[in-house]
């Protein structure tokens, strides 16, 4: 049971025992940290509303759903399993399968790798109004619609008015029909993945460097270290943390691709379906043609669980790594 306990840090307090009741101690730490709690708790009830309530609509991948009924009103489906037969048995699911996951890893690993190299050398810019400008032109393309972008992409690629063709003719080479090769486009949508979000990458890891204490670089500077020797041995080790929680949190996304960036890239062209159909647009064509909500219901569900599974493993390896790192 709780007893009083004086605490010179605090006006009340409790002390609990070694074989107190579980809830008793869970009912301490909201005690003590009230204040913290209460501050927390704005967030908290948003996050209910909006990410734990919405999850009963999970029903009705398991259903036959009727609009009249709802959610809660709808048969459930016979057998259990049959609104992910259509998804599980169409001759498309293990290749929007593989792509999703294939081009999100491409984007996840390289995009690091990008993001962190362009962070260290923006940090070494000494100049500070142009590292401000630089910081600035590397952030623009966030804020650009993948529908502009995609504009962008066809003056680009298009085969008879694309820059690219305009340029290999006029250089003696022959045109490339960009849209009907589906092998080009994996390294395409990374290419603008890349360009679109590295530079708010940069933003979270120049954060990071900036807090690094300058007296290791003192240090290692009087041990005779160049500058390459001091970015290896102490900016990246210092980033490796935030790295691997952003890696986390993005293979968390693992399958659930930007929807918007390959309906804007790729659109309803079939001739690049081999290599960039994903999940999500499959989902939609389907969704369209057909009307059917629980069979999107489902694809949604075996994402998330796919999604789970993946967080899960991850989170464990960067544990493994450096126990800061893991989200849990």
């Amino acid at each position: 049971m709780f007893t009083h306990k004086a605490n010179p840090d605090s006006t009340i307090g409790f002390k609990y025992k070694k074989h107190d009741n579980p809830l008793l101690l869970v009912l301490k730490e909201l005690f003590n940290n009230r204040l913290l709690y209460i501050m927390a708790l704005p967030g908290i009830v948003l996050f209910f509303i909006f990410s734990y309530l919405p999850m009963v609509g999970i029903t009705i991948a398991f259903k036959n759903f009727r609009f009249d009924k709802g959610f809660l009103g709808s048969a459930w489906a016979d057998p259990i399993y049959k609104n992910f037969l259509y998804f599980f048995t169409s001759e498309y699911a293990w290749r929007v399968t593989r792509n999703t996951l294939a081009l999100n890893a491409m984007f996840i690993l390289i995009g690091t790798i990008v993001t962190v190299a362009l962070a260290l050398m923006v940090n070494e810019i000494g100049n500070k109004y142009f590292k401000k400008i630089t910081q600035n032109f590397m952030f623009l393309p966030h804020f650009v619609s993948w529908i502009i972008v995609g504009v962008f992409a066809y003056n680009l690629f298009s085969y008879d008015y694309g820059v690219i063709n305009s340029f290999m003719t006029s250089n003696g080479l022959e045109k490339v029909d960009w849209y009907s090769n589906p092998y080009y486009w994996p390294f395409i949508l990374l290419a603008f993945n890349i360009w679109k979000g590295a530079g708010f990458g940069t933003v979270i890891y120049l954060a990071v460097l900036s807090g690094i204490d300058l007296s290791y670089y003192e240090a290692a500077k009087a041990d005779g270290a160049t500058r390459l020797q001091q970015i290896w041995y102490i900016s990246i080790p210092m980033l490796m943390p935030t790295v691997l929680t952003l890696t986390i949190l993005a293979v968390g996304r693992i399958m659930n691709a930007d929807f918007g960036m390959f309906y804007a890239l790729i659109g309803e062209n079939s001739q690049l379906f081999k290599t960039t159909d994903v999940i999500d647009t499959f989902v939609f064509r389907s969704l369209r043609r057909s009307g059917d909500i629980p069979m999107s219901s489902a694809a949604g569900f075996y994402q998330s669980c796919v999604s789970f599974i993946l967080i899960l493993l991850v989170n464990k390896l960067a544990g493994r790594y450096n126990k800061e790192a893991a989200l849990f």
